[in-house]
C-alpha cells in the first residue's frame, strides 16, 4: 500500500483534487481516522473532517504503473503535506 499525506482545505481544492484523481483507472481512497472513502467522490471526501490533513491510499498497486503513479504524484503536489510515502 502506498500512503501520503494531503490537505483540501478548500471546496475549490476538493474539485480541483477529484477531477485528478479521475482521470486513473486504479483505486485510491482517503483515509480520515476510521473514516475511508473513494478519492475520486466529492461528497465522500466532503463527509472527511477536511479540518486535519487526511491519507491518501493507493491499495491497488499493481494495476498502477511507475509512471502512472508519479505523474499523479505531480499533478497533486500542492495538496501534498509531505512528499515521501508514509507507512
Amino acid at each position: 500500500m502506498i500512503r501520503y499525506e494531503i490537505r483540501l482545505s478548500l471546496a475549490e481544492n476538493v474539485k480541483t483534487f477529484v477531477n485528478i484523481m479521475s482521470r486513473y483507472h486504479f483505486d485510491i481512497d482517503l483515509r480520515a481516522g476510521r473514516h475511508v472513502v473513494d478519492a475520486k467522490s466529492i461528497l465522500g471526501i466532503f463527509s472527511l473532517d477536511l479540518s486535519r490533513p487526511i491519507m491518501l491510499e493507493i491499495a491497488d498497486e499493481q494495476r498502477a504503473t511507475p509512471e502512472e503513479l508519479q505523474k499523479m504524484l505531480e499533478e497533486i503536489r500542492p495538496f501534498l503535506v509531505n512528499e515521501t510515502p508514509g507507512e
